[in-house]
């Protein structure tokens, strides 16, 4: 008959053993109510509160989200804003070509996502278009095949989000 081999791991059911964790400087056993032990503390120093640990490490994060978004600023900063015009709308089944022109404004070069749509703001619906790089000053025409306005040439408006 074969037997499972004891898990080594799993706690021993001696109520007489106390519970036991590594030292979280060299891994030997202490008590679960102790962080180091006697040769890691040697001067019997207070033990680390978890409240501490947590505190520092919430400090931290906190710190490296706060430097995060400074240097998203600092990347996307003077990127825009992007004006832009409809410069032609034509008919071409099953939708429209329409032709717009957006000039980068800022002092960085840069994409931006422009929605062309009804003036009024109703209607059969919004073509929503990622321009390519656009660099600082420059201006650049698009021509855009749009299936979301129907096919009917009317006024359209076109709005360029800014960064």
């Amino acid at each position: 008959m074969l037997t499972q081999p004891a898990d080594p791991a799993a706690p021993t059911s001696d109520p007489t053993t106390p519970l036991t964790h590594g030292c979280v400087r060299c891994g030997a056993p202490v008590p679960l109510d102790v962080a180091m032990c006697d040769r890691c503390n040697p001067l019997g120093l207070r033990q680390p509160a978890a409240s501490q640990a947590h505190g520092t490490i919430f400090l931290g994060i906190g710190v490296a989200v706060v430097g995060l978004a400074f240097l998203a600023n600092l990347a996307v900063s003077g990127i825009g804003p992007f004006p832009a015009s409809i410069v032609a709308v034509g008919t071409d089944p099953p939708g429209l070509n329409v032709t717009i022109s957006v000039t980068n404004a800022g002092s960085k070069a840069g994409a931006t996502t422009c929605s062309i749509h009804e003036p009024d703001g109703f209607g059969p619906g919004t073509a929503v278009i990622q321009t390519p790089r656009i660099e600082a000053g420059a201006t650049v025409t698009l021509n855009e095949k749009v299936t979301t306005l129907g096919d009917q040439v009317r006024d359209l408006l076109v709005t360029c989000r800014d960064l």
